[in-house]
């Protein structure tokens, strides 16, 4: 979760790494340093506090040709100063930057003091510059490769020695490292992110892989030194990408950018011909289609709600049982893997480690797993080596907006393919082709309405308590909008089944706790009505989020989305909670992009 960058050539690194680590932010922002080569040893500057408070105290002589640098999400050591990275040896020698966590550490850091080294954080990462300095390896990919082995975890590091000035050695295991190649300068980083403005040519390195890079370019070898064959391959997205623009933060751009990211998500792969979706790159045919007896969805945080919703679609559309499971509880639980199950793992940046970890356990049990990503050449996409791509573009705000909903489009037309295999009626595969081809038009429409939908939100923006309900396919869209509510307001959110609430929950109803109720207009709408009425029967203020026409009076306050297919009616109802969120994070004064404590891309457990 922590951003690393890497440069070595022959301008001023200095730059280049405080640019890079500001693309990078978004994978946490506790604290921020940076490590350059000199001749009399490493010179590192590094500060609690984000990337901003860094480039404050940067001294102005500070300059140099290599470098590292790293912006940092705590997991060992609150974060402070000492605990920021770069970390260096006593003799200031060699400095390390690290992505992931070293469950040995305490292990090793007991060893490190019995033998007389003074350990000047409280990180897990500290260890490898000390184990790195301490080995007697004639190169600095052989000492790194060696202080590796007495390492348990995962990790991206890049390792610098002042002594071989003009390299750097990166490795990787579990945690995301990419190459840059320029012209006479390399660079290297945990996210294409913090690349994309120096370079457009790039190599990702597989686990346990390590990389030496210089000026002139690079090798590769495995953690027995085997050597491997790396060639370079295009960054498929733009610098401006990256850019706010006009935009006043990333979570409203990314919201905006809605429509079009479902677009380039439906384009080519809507089959007006059969009614039914191509996704060529699941690489299933009919036939394999017809042999699957479940489908069990993995993801994490919002990519699990979108399973949610996507499981609801397969058993509603292909009559195939279907559920969606948190990828961190499968991996841990010795999950039974049937041959005639698809296992479809959800994630936006295709580094999320439990998720990764899931697919890696079910390929060695022998199990059929393709990827719902948006990054394309990332670990989980590879791993899973068949999937569909989402074509979201960069997500930089931490709280997921375009992922989630391009998610839940993709997992929809995975469900409408396999309906139309099955039991989906050409008439029904028709209905929802035009459904899903309308579907940035209705959430275009969704956004026109900000202003009503802001209103609501300040209206409620004091509350310390809501409660987020809803059944069946408004359930997950309940869970999603608590969750977005939670994680950039800090305004205490729970989700429940709208049918739960009257086995407890409904104790804490009161006329401070606003409930917010997902009320699609379809065949339970009776029922999410009646579920108003208890909670109005108890003071408790309603918030109605629906594409249905209410009697006068039925909520405090409404909001509406236009009407869509019932089945996508959930998508449209998350965009409107999104914009809810947000408005309410606003109104707070909160850092919507990057929440407290929270950081993009979860590459630790």
């Amino acid at each position: 979760m922590c951003g690393i960058v890497g440069y070595v050539g022959a301008r001023d690194a200095t730059p280049l790494l405080v640019e890079g680590l500001h693309r990078l932010e978004y994978r946490g922002y506790d604290s921020a340093g940076v490590a350059i080569a000199a001749e009399d040893g490493v010179e590192v500057v590094k500060t609690a506090g984000r990337v901003a408070d860094l480039r404050r105290i940067l001294p102005e002589d500070l300059a140099g040709t290599t470098g590292i640098a790293h912006t940092r999400w705590a997991t060992h050591g609150e974060p402070t100063d000492r605990n920021a990275h770069p970390h260096v040896d006593a003799a200031r020698r060699v400095a390390i930057v690290h992505n992931g966590v070293f469950e040995n550490s305490e292990r090793l850091r007991a060893q490190l003091v019995a033998d007389g080294v003074a350990l000047a954080s409280d990180t897990d990462s500290e260890v490898l510059a000390h184990l790195v300095a301490r080995s007697a390896a004639d190169s600095l990919e052989d000492a790194v490769r060696e202080a590796l082995t007495q390492v348990e975890g995962t990790y991206g590091v890049i390792v610098m020695d002042a002594d071989r000035p003009g390299e750097l050695v990166a490795a990787r295991r579990g945690s995301p490292v990419v190459l840059g190649v320029g012209e006479h300068e390399m660079l290297v980083a945990s996210d294409v992110a913090a690349l994309v403005r120096f370079t457009q040519q790039v190599i990702y390195l597989d686990d346990d892989e390590l990389a030496t890079v210089t000026a002139e370019g690079y090798r590769t070898s495995t953690m027995d030194a085997t050597s491997t064959t790396r060639s370079p391959t295009a960054i498929e997205v733009a610098s401006g990408e990256y850019e706010l623009g006009e935009h006043p933060d990333f979570m409203y751009k990314e919201m905006r950018e809605q429509p079009d990211a479902v677009d380039r998500c439906l384009r080519g792969r809507l089959d007006r011909r059969f009614m039914s979706a191509r996704l060529g790159g699941i690489g299933l045919t009919a036939q394999d289609y017809q042999r699957i007896r479940r489908v069990k969805l993995l993801g994490c945080g919002s990519a699990y709600y979108a399973g949610q919703l996507g499981a609801d679609l397969i058993e509603q559309l292909a009559r195939i049982p279907a559920d969606a499971e948190p990828a961190s509880e499968f991996r841990y639980r010795n999950p039974v893997v049937d041959p005639d199950t698809l296992y479809v793992a959800i994630s936006q940046s295709g580094e999320t480690l439990d998720t990764l970890g899931a697919v890696q356990e079910l390929k060695r049990k022998g199990g059929h797993v393709i990827g719902v990503v948006n990054a394309v050449s990332s670990s989980i996409a590879r791993e899973c080596g068949s999937g569909v791509f989402l074509h979201a573009g960069p997500e930089v705000s931490v709280a997921a907006t375009k992922s989630f909903t391009t998610m839940a489009v993709a997992l929809a037309m995975l469900a409408l393919d396999l309906g139309r295999v099955r039991d989906l009626s050409i008439t029904e595969g028709r209905r929802l082709v035009t459904g899903l081809a309308e579907l940035p038009a209705a959430i275009a429409e969704v956004l026109a309405s900000e202003d009503a939908i802001a209103a609501v939100a300040r209206k409620y923006a004091a509350a310390e308590h809501m409660f987020f309900v809803g059944r069946v396919r408004g359930w997950p869209v309940a869970r999603e909008g608590a969750q977005k509510l939670k994680e950039i307001s800090y305004v205490h959110a729970e989700a429940y089944q709208a049918s739960e609430l009257k086995h407890g929950p409904l104790a804490l109803i009161d006329p401070l706790m606003p409930t917010v109720v997902v009320v699609p207009d379809d065949e339970l709408l009776a029922k999410n009505l009646a579920t108003i009425e208890e909670v109005k029967a108890r003071g408790g203020p309603v918030i109605a989020v629906t594409d249905a026409v209410l009697p006068a009076g039925t909520a405090s306050d409404v909001v509406v989305v236009p009407k869509a297919h019932e089945a996508l009616a959930p998508i449209t109802h998350s965009v409107a909670l999104q914009v809810f969120a947000y408005h309410v994070a606003r109104a707070l004064g909160r850092d919507v992009d990057r929440p407290r404590n929270l950081a993009k891309s979860v590459t630790v457990e």
